[in-house]
C-alpha cells in the first residue's frame, strides 16, 4: 500500500504543512526584530534551517509513532477480515493493547468466534438434513420459483433422471415452466401450488407406476420463493389393493356359483319337483358334487393363505423323484385309460434323488399339474411326464416336465397363469370339471418354498408345457 495514501501518511503530510505554515508565519512576525538581534544574514538562514530540521524530525517521529500504533494494527485487522471473508473462520488477532485498537481486536476475535460457531452449527444442521434426506426412501425435490431444482435426495435425483423428457397431456401442463428443468409430470402440480400458495396432493401415473405426490410452497417474508415435493412410489400398494379387491370378488364368485346350484337343487327337492327316484338321485348327486367343489375351493384357499403367510413348513427328507413320478403316473393311469389319453413317463437319468424335499407337497404339485393337463386335453392326445437330473447356476437339480397336447394358452395369458383365480378359459376346452383357479398359484408357492423355479410355455392349438426345477443338493 502507498504510504501517502494511508491514514498516517495523510496525517504526516498535514502536520508537516502545519509546521511549515507556523514557521513561515513566525518568521514573518519576527522579521522586524531579526535585524536588531541578528546582524549576519547567514545566521538567520542557519536559524531557519535548524528550526525546519527540528520540526521535520518531530513530525516524522510522530508519523512513525502513528504508523506503529494505528496503521500496522489496522493492516492486521484488514488481513484477518479478508481471511474470514475467504472462509478461514479460525483466524484471530493477537493485538494486546489497552486503547481502542485493542478493544476493536477483542471485539473482532469475539465476532470471529461467534461466526465460526454459527457456521459450524449451520454445517452440522446441513449435514444432518442431508443425512436425513439420503436415508429417506421417498423422493424429495426442492424447486425455486422458476422451476429450477435447488435440492434433491438420491431417490429424487433418480426420479428426475427417469422423468425428464416425458410428454404430458394435461390442460394445466407447462404454465410457463421449463419442462427440461422441472419434470413435466410435476409441472401441473407445481403451477397450481405456486398460484394458490397452499399444499397440493395428487396421484401421478407415470411409466406404468403410481406415485403419491405432496407439494408444499416455500415462503420467505410472505413471498413464495419455491416449492418442495415429496414423491412416494405406491405402485405395489395399488397392486395389492387391486389384488385384494379382485381376490374378494373372485372368491365371492367362485363360492356363489356352487351355493346357488346347491340352493336351487335343494329347493327343487323340497318342492317335490323330482317325481321319480332317479330324478331325486340326480339332484342329490349334483348337490353332492357342488358341495365337494366348494370344499376343494375352501381347502385350496386355506392352503394358499397358509403358504403365503409363511405358516406352511416343509417336512424335509430324502426323496426319490423317480419313484414319486412313477407313483403319480400309476395314480393317473386309470383316468388316462378312461379318457383315451396316452399318458407317458420318461426318466432320463437314473439318479433322481433329492437330498431335502417334502414328498407330499411335491406330489401335490404334480397332481395339480396333471389334473390341469387332463382337464384341457381331448381324447386321443398325449400327456407326458419327463424327469431328468441337470446342472444349473445353483448346482444340481431335478427337472420335471409335464406336457400336454391340449388347446394351449395364448401368449398374452402366459405371464398370469400362476396368479390366483386366473383362468385362460377362452383358449382352453373345458372338461368334465371346473378348477378353482388357484391350483397353479399353490404349485408355484410350493416350488418356490423348495428354492426351485417353475415356468410355462405354450402354443395355441398344440399344447402346454410346465417345467419346474427342485434343487437336488
Amino acid at each position: 500500500m502507498n504510504f501517502m495514501r494511508t491514514l498516517v501518511g495523510k496525517l504526516w503530510i498535514t502536520i508537516t504543512c502545519l509546521v511549515a505554515c507556523v514557521l513561515l508565519i513566525l518568521g514573518l512576525f519576527l522579521l522586524p526584530y531579526i535585524d536588531t538581534v541578528f546582524t549576519n544574514s547567514g545566521a538567520i538562514k542557519r536559524l531557519f534551517t535548524y528550526v525546519s530540521i527540528i520540526g521535520f524530525s518531530m513530525t516524522t517521529f510522530f508519523g512513525l509513532f502513528l504508523l506503529t500504533k494505528i496503521t500496522q494494527p489496522m493492516q492486521k485487522l484488514i488481513q484477518a477480515a479478508n481471511a474470514i471473508r475467504k472462509g478461514k473462520y479460525g483466524t484471530r488477532l493477537d493485538l494486546v493493547t489497552s486503547d481502542e485498537i485493542g478493544e476493536l481486536a477483542n471485539t473482532f476475535n469475539h465476532m470471529a468466534a461467534e461466526l465460526e460457531t454459527t457456521i459450524r452449527s449451520l454445517n452440522h444442521e446441513k449435514e444432518h438434513l442431508a443425512s436425513v434426506l439420503r436415508s429417506m426412501s421417498d423422493a424429495v425435490i426442492t424447486f425455486d420459483n422458476n422451476g429450477n431444482v435447488i435440492l434433491a435426495n438420491p431417490p429424487g435425483q433418480e426420479v428426475m433422471k427417469n422423468w425428464q423428457g416425458l410428454h404430458w397431456d394435461d390442460e394445466l401442463k407447462g404454465g410457463g415452466w421449463d419442462a427440461d428443468v422441472i419434470p413435466e409430470p410435476l409441472s401441473a402440480l407445481f403451477y397450481k401450488t405456486m398460484h394458490e400458495g397452499k399444499d397440493q396432493s395428487t396421484d401421478l401415473h407415470v411409466k406404468q407406476g403410481v406415485w403419491e405426490a405432496h407439494m408444499a410452497p416455500l415462503y420467505s417474508d410472505e413471498v413464495i420463493r419455491g416449492a418442495v415435493v415429496v414423491l412416494r412410489n405406491i405402485t405395489e400398494q395399488v397392486k395389492l389393493e387391486k389384488s385384494r379387491t379382485d381376490f374378494i370378488a373372485n372368491v365371492s364368485h367362485e363360492i356363489r356359483t356352487p351355493l346357488s346350484m346347491m340352493q336351487g337343487y335343494s329347493e327343487a327337492l323340497l318342492d317335490g319337483m323330482a317325481e321319480t327316484p332317479e330324478e331325486r338321485e340326480e339332484l342329490i348327486r349334483v348337490i353332492h358334487e357342488e358341495s365337494l367343489r366348494m370344499g376343494r375351493l375352501v381347502k385350496d384357499l386355506l392352503d394358499l393363505t397358509r403358504m403365503e403367510a409363511g405358516h406352511s413348513e416343509l417336512v424335509g427328507r430324502k426323496v426319490d423323484a423317480g419313484e414319486l413320478c412313477e407313483r403319480v403316473y400309476r395314480k393317473f393311469a386309470v383316468r388316462a385309460k378312461e379318457r383315451d389319453i396316452d399318458l407317458r413317463l420318461s426318466k432320463l437319468n437314473g439318479n433322481l434323488m433329492l437330498e431335502f424335499a417334502d414328498e407330499d407337497k411335491l406330489e401335490q404339485v404334480m397332481t395339480n399339474l396333471l389334473d390341469n393337463a387332463f382337464r384341457h386335453t381331448p381324447s386321443g392326445k398325449v400327456i407326458e411326464i419327463t424327469a431328468d437330473r441337470v446342472q444349473n447356476q445353483t448346482g444340481a437339480a431335478v427337472k420335471i416336465v409335464i406336457s400336454d397336447q391340449g388347446a394351449g394358452i395364448p401368449s398374452e395369458d402366459l405371464p398370469f397363469v400362476f396368479d390366483r383365480f386366473y383362468k385362460a378359459d377362452k383358449a382352453r376346452v373345458r372338461g368334465e370339471s371346473v378348477g378353482t383357479g388357484i391350483g397353479l398359484a399353490i404349485v408355484k408357492n410350493i416350488v418356490e418354498t423348495h428354492k426351485g423355479t417353475i415356468s410355462a410355455t405354450s402354443v395355441v392349438g398344440e399344447g402346454t408345457e410346465f417345467t419346474f426345477y427342485i434343487p437336488a443338493e
